[in-house]
């Protein structure tokens, strides 16, 4: 097996991400613009979308990390407008697009047109997520988008199942169509509440964080193995077991948090990368596969299938969003009002990614009689053309058209405000508590230690309240940013020390390597106070 090829993927992808955080460019459209251009490059690997990899082995990770990243009460606030764009939406695109794809273009029957419809329906969830981050859109959309492009996949999955049986001959009907997704999307859902318990017990009792952290890998593909085994999501399977451990992660013990969040930053950044630069590097195997279509004439294909897309998903959105609170006093009333800004952002935000490319090369070479399945070269352009285009256009102009928008960002003063009184309260329990241990006789500390505990949560109380005070005109610092720039310096002085110490001999570097741990977790715990103040 020569890795050559996957090597040259990982690290040319992991160089173009890094490079993308200096430019405002978004790594995702970066990533496929490389990808693009590497097509041709002589001497550069095919690098063809194999199915039977990326859905059981790239899909569940970057699922898995999406959900940890999500807020499960969140999710639940919001489960009505998710479930419309995550479902209906999906759904309805399935046979709008398909609808157009089968009047627009001549080879396509509409069996086989349903199938496009399927393909291009579900906004992918790591260009959504991925987006969404760098834009620092309003919480509430931002929620709404990755919910639906967590749970849309499995609905899109499900629905291309169903037009591709007819497509290929198997025979589909209404009644089928509707068991089939009702048992992937309650079988999944299903398999996810049977493993998440087990699976969260497992991992509050194992004690070595090296053990929790491999499981903590194992999980997502576990979760999707076990649902696709038994005909449910595995989509929705791994959904429901990432929320439910996101949820809970408090109860993990601190070392598997910071270890688990590490590991997943570097799979999550990898396969992202990875990704992206194989949307691109589709572009040679799609082109070569057209075969007698004219340039203009699938360019003209590719234009009315993109179109149809875009325009399919603004004529759901805004309806979604104004019939049930016009129609439902109930929903008026639970939910926040909004203007016509938040539906254009969502309804802009539909970026295909690369389930849709899977999807589509998982379609086979022949129907049931043997014949060549209807037209799926030109199905595997038109998708790849629509994922190219929903990427570039949509997002190159979706951040000038959040910013033209001028949709409200979050008060800065009042997060900080809500995070100081939340550490007060936190710190009141914990010093009542330490006043309770401490006059216990067998936790007698001297007076210089207890003291110490005293003040560090006097230390931790202040500063939040600290970084909502003045600022030293001369250093543009608060005073709790100051003594976290001290604290790192300190830090910083001993560990020279340690290294002198250890290449003077004087000690070795089992020792030295014990030192610099317990430096580290305290600078790791400096710096995640620095990022918790926007640092």
């Amino acid at each position: 097996m020569d890795v050559m090829p996957l090597l040259i993927l990982v690290a040319g992808g992991a160089a173009v991400a890094g490079a993308a955080r200096r430019t405002p460019v978004p790594a995702p459209l970066l990533l496929v613009a490389a990808g693009l251009l590497a097509s041709y490059v002589p001497g550069v690997p095919d690098y063809t979308l194999d199915p039977h990899i990326v859905l059981p082995l790239l899909l569940p990770p970057l699922l898995h990390t999406a959900a940890l990243d999500s807020s499960y009460l969140d999710l639940r606030a919001n489960m009505r407008p998710v479930a419309l764009l995550s479902v209906g939406y999906v759904l309805f695109a399935t046979l709008a697009v398909g609808y157009v794809a089968h009047r627009v273009v001549p080879d396509l029957s509409a069996p086989a047109a349903l199938v496009l419809g399927a393909v291009v329906a579900p906004p992918d969830a790591v260009a959504a997520t991925a987006i969404a981050r760098r834009l620092g859109l309003p919480s509430r959309i931002t929620t709404i988008l990755q919910g639906e492009s967590l749970v849309n996949d499995a609905t899109a999955i499900t629905a291309y199942r169903v037009a591709l049986a007819a497509a290929v001959g198997a025979g589909a009907t209404w009644a089928t169509g509707i068991r089939e997704f009702a048992v992937a999307s309650l079988g999944g859902i299903g398999v996810g509440l049977v493993l998440m318990v087990p699976i969260h017990w497992l991992r509050t009792h194992l004690r070595e964080p090296l053990l929790q952290n491999t499981l903590s890998l194992l999980i997502p593909f576990a979760a999707y193995a076990a649902a696709e085994q038994v005909g449910a999501s595995g989509v929705l399977a791994v959904v429901v077991v990432a929320l439910y451990l996101g949820h809970r992660s408090w109860q993990v013990d601190f070392a598997t948090r910071l270890q688990e969040e590490a590991v997943w930053k570097v799979v999550a950044f990898v396969l992202e990368s990875a990704v992206f630069a194989l949307i691109g590097l589709q572009l040679r195997v799609v082109v070569s596969g057209l075969g007698s279509y004219g340039p203009g004439e699938v360019a003209g294909y590719a234009v009315a299938v993109f179109l149809a897309v875009v325009v399919v998903r603004f004529v759901w959105v805004f309806p979604a969003t104004f019939l049930p609170r016009l129609l439902s006093a109930r929903i008026r009333e639970r939910e926040p009002d909004t203007t016509w800004k938040a539906p254009v952002v969502v309804g802009w935000a539909g970026m295909r990614g690369v389930v849709s490319l899977a999807i589509a090369f998982s379609i086979p070479a022949t129907t049931h009689d043997g014949a060549p399945f209807p037209a799926r070269n030109l199905i595997l352009f038109l998708t790849f053309t629509t994922v190219i285009g929903t990427l570039v256009v949509q997002g190159l102009t979706l951040p000038p058209l959040i910013r033209r928008l001028r949709l409200p960002e979050p008060d800065a003063g009042a997060v900080t405000l809500a995070e100081a009184q939340a550490q007060s309260e936190a710190s009141a329990a914990a010093e009542a508590r330490l006043e309770e241990l401490l006059a216990d006789e067998r936790n007698a500390l001297p007076s210089p230690l207890a003291d110490r505990l005293r003040a560090v949560l006097e230390r931790r109380r202040n500063a939040v309240w600290e970084r909502l005070g003045t600022v030293d005109e001369r250093t543009g610092e608060s005073v709790d940013d100051t003594y976290r720039r001290l604290s790192r310096e300190v830090i910083g002085a001993e560990r020279e020390v340690f290294v002198a110490l250890r290449d003077a001999r004087r000690i070795d570097d089992e020792m030295l390597r014990t030192l610099l741990r317990r430096l580290d977790l305290e600078e790791a715990a400096a710096y995640r106070e620095e990022g918790g103040a926007g640092g």
